[in-house]
């Protein structure tokens, strides 16, 4: 700019001052003239071009024609017109071509750059300067290229102008049906005779031009060069490069976006980056370095901010890289029209995940099912776009809506695959994949809980059939009378309910009495469901009221939290808010699905399973409960409800659970010091020493801070539902 200032301020000093004036065509042509004149006469070919004076001159042709534009306003100046009627531009690209003098192409691309950024007028549409700037296209992203950067500048400038002026489009990326005849139009006569250039035809609708196409392969022009410049190892170049096709994509116009979906390979050819990336990850990765890595943006690739932590685990350059781009795939998707948005997340959903992830979770190696599971489930973190969510959940669930049968178990063998990878005979798997399930579950999809769970509990059939409400309400009232008379009785339970262990610290909610139980108000409703949970490992099983801040309050700002989350993410799911009447549906043999029935089988070995495979089958069971679904909540969190013969609900797996603990305990002396030690251990307190039992004893702390969490999850929840 400064070299501007100064050519404009002499050039108007000598407009002012001058007699004659001088003149700007004149002062354009011999500039011109010169150049033309050193390849008459230089003989020497291997001059590089910085030694001529050729950049000089292309720089007072430049600010010649950027001065005369503002003086002239709206009329097209004489020198702009000589430009484009003796094919200035075809011309120098010619020259850049053959790189005579050597270096001449960059000199060409910067005059082009700077003539399409600084030139305010449109001029794209012009014939002769969208011919010799498709011609430069052709020359950018080619092999072994020493111009990278100044192609990379040009492509981007030629997208910001066409982000300008849409209606170019169509020229830029050439498929044009008829650019052949183009070369014979009167536009074409009218410059070469010499009269002011005009608009060219413009080209068919794009709802013509897909007709008239027949695949994508056909189509050529500045999208092809972009994506080869994405892969350049210099970050500059990358960075214009995905900055470029960003532009192109958000052109707000729907007939855009069906120009670039189906007449162009864009997405094809993004899809196949991302899968290309994905396979450059290497499969010895450690699958604890890919669940920990963070999210990313694709943008702080190219930052040099040393505030941004990056990775740093072997094979994490390459992990970054991927999620990078799938990040960027993210922005694409959601700024480009919906057409087009959805059309590349098709792309990737073929590409990447049914071409290459798929065959890789359905292999029998458990190194590669564990590896390709993590990368699922730290991608299923990543995608954004709600295009790209949709292929997601579909290529892993399916669109399955009606019941599940227990017999149908290949209706989606990806489905049904993944979820028999939860209860896995490798608990790496197992544990891996429950996470996968977890990111899913998180995801603001309503399909997702549809196919998983709701689906099947849908009809309600889990309920003890043939009575209706007020009859169900009187027999599960009858029950707890029956069942607390006699656990009044037992000397066990007397003692378990009267002490426990949460007095004077837990906001524990005092027990109905049984006038209580037999007219219960909601409050009364509440403290039974939740000192139901509460009250359900016995005495000497329990700890955590002898640590401080271990008690049940810690669990209720967390379901708090989890619950406006969980809410927020459902708000546009139209549930309902009252469980559906079954009194007149016909009884059915009730299925709760392949998804709960693992996860049921999973949390009645909660005593004989690892540590680490107990915390993430309870954060799953967790997440369900906590979706104010009025099904899902009466299915998880009510303990009361009548169950159809054969079914199970997670409170009556909870109850067999402990029932084979209190068996299991009474041969452990001392366990209540036992469990203490263990809880100390995972508290970190204490330093890990091996000790007997030590599976059961963690599975026991699980089961106790898995009760008091689902316990305050019906706090949080059920006041909101009864008022």
């Amino acid at each position: 700019m400064d070299m501007f200032n100064k050519v404009t301020a002499f050039l108007q000093q000598a407009l002012e001052t001058r007699e004659p004036s001088i003149n700007l065509q004149d002062s354009f042509v011999d500039h011109w003239k010169a150049i033309t004149n050193y390849y008459i006469e230089t003989s020497d070919e291997s001059r590089p071009v910085k030694h001529t004076d050729i950049p000089w001159r292309l720089r007072q042709m430049l600010d010649i024609l950027v001065y005369e534009e503002k003086q002239q306003g709206e009329e097209t100046g004489p020198c702009m017109e000589y430009l484009l009627q003796h094919k200035i531009l075809e011309t120098l690209c010619t020259l850049g071509k053959a790189q005579y003098p050597p270096g001449m192409s960059q000199q060409v691309m910067l005059f082009f750059s700077k003539v399409l950024s600084q030139i305010t007028k449109p001029v794209l549409h012009l014939i002769n300067v969208y011919r010799p700037v498709q011609k430069l296209i052709h020359l950018c992203g080619l092999p072994d290229s020493q111009t990278e950067k100044e192609e990379s500048q040009f492509l981007l400038v030629v997208c910001t102008r066409v982000k300008k002026d849409p209606y170019v489009l169509n020229y830029i990326l050439e498929i044009t049906k008829d650019s052949q005849k183009r070369s014979s139009s009167p536009s074409d006569e009218a410059v070469e005779k010499g009269s002011s250039p005009e608009r060219a035809p413009s080209p068919p609708s794009p709802s013509t031009s897909s007709a008239s196409s027949s695949s994508p392969q056909e189509a050529t022009g500045i999208i092809p060069v972009l994506i080869h410049l994405g892969k350049s190892e210099k970050s500059h170049v990358v960075l214009r490069s995905m900055e470029s096709l960003l532009l192109l994509v958000s052109l707000p116009q729907e007939d855009t976006g069906h120009l670039l979906a189906e007449r162009t390979p864009l997405c094809h050819l993004l899809a196949q980056r991302l899968t290309e990336l994905y396979c450059l990850i290497p499969s010895s990765l450690d699958p604890a370095d890919i669940h920990s890595y963070s999210s990313a943006q694709w943008r702080t690739q190219f930052t040099q901010d040393s505030t941004v932590e990056s990775p740093s685990f072997p094979g994490s350059e390459n992990v970054h890289r991927f999620f990078c781009f799938l990040d960027y795939c993210n922005e694409l998707i959601k700024e480009a029209p919906r057409v087009l948005g959805v059309e590349l997340a098709r792309a990737i959903h073929l590409q990447w995940l049914k071409g290459v992830i798929q065959p890789h979770l359905l292999q029998m190696s458990e190194v590669g099912i564990l590896v390709h599971t993590a990368l699922l489930s730290c991608s299923v973190r990543h995608i954004r776009s709600p295009a790209l969510l949709e292929e997601l959940v579909q290529f892993l669930l399916g669109n399955d809506t009606l019941c599940e049968q227990q017999q149908d178990t290949h209706t989606h063998l990806l489905r049904y695959r993944l979820i028999e990878h939860c209860n896995h005979i490798s608990d790496e798997i197992s544990i891996t994949t429950l996470r996968l399930f977890e990111e899913l579950l998180q995801k603001p999809s309503r399909s997702i809980l549809t196919n998983l769970v709701l689906r099947n509990l849908e009809k309600r059939s889990y309920r003890l059939s043939g009575s209706g409400a007020a009859d169900e309400r009187h027999a599960v009232e009858s029950d707890v009378l029956e069942e607390s008379e006699e656990l009044e009785e037992d000397p066990f339970f007397t003692d378990m309910y009267e002490d426990s262990g949460f007095s004077g610290q837990e906001p524990l909610l005092s027990l109905p009495s049984a006038r209580e139980r037999r007219n219960p108000s909601a409050h009364t409703q509440v403290a039974d469901l939740v000192n139901s949970f509460l009250c359900l490992v016995p005495q000497e099983a329990k700890t955590s009221h002898l640590v401080q801040g271990a008690g049940y309050d810690t669990y209720v700002h967390d379901a708090h939290k989890l619950l406006n989350e969980c809410t927020a993410l459902s708000h546009d799911w139209n549930w309902p808010d009252s469980a559906k009447t079954t009194e007149n549906n016909p009884a059915t043999e009730f299925y709760e699905g392949h998804f709960l029935q693992t996860l049921f089988d999973r949390i009645a070995r909660i005593l004989e399973q690892p540590y680490e495979l107990n915390l993430q089958v309870t954060s799953v069971l967790s997440r369900l409960a906590v979706f104010p679904h009025p099904h899902l909540h009466e299915y998880l969190l009510d303990p009361y409800i009548s169950l159809s013969p054969g079914a199970r609900s997670l409170f009556s797996t909870l109850v067999r659970v402990i029932g084979e603990l209190m068996q299991r305990i009474q041969h452990i002396h001392n366990v209540t010091d036992r469990l203490m030690m263990i809880r100390r251990q995972l508290m970190g307190l204490e330093e890990e020493t091996v000790v007997d039992h030590m599976t059961l004893l963690r599975g026991v702390i699980v089961l106790e801070e898995f009760c008091k969490e689902l316990a305050a999850i019906a706090f949080v929840k059920l006041p909101i539902e009864e008022q």
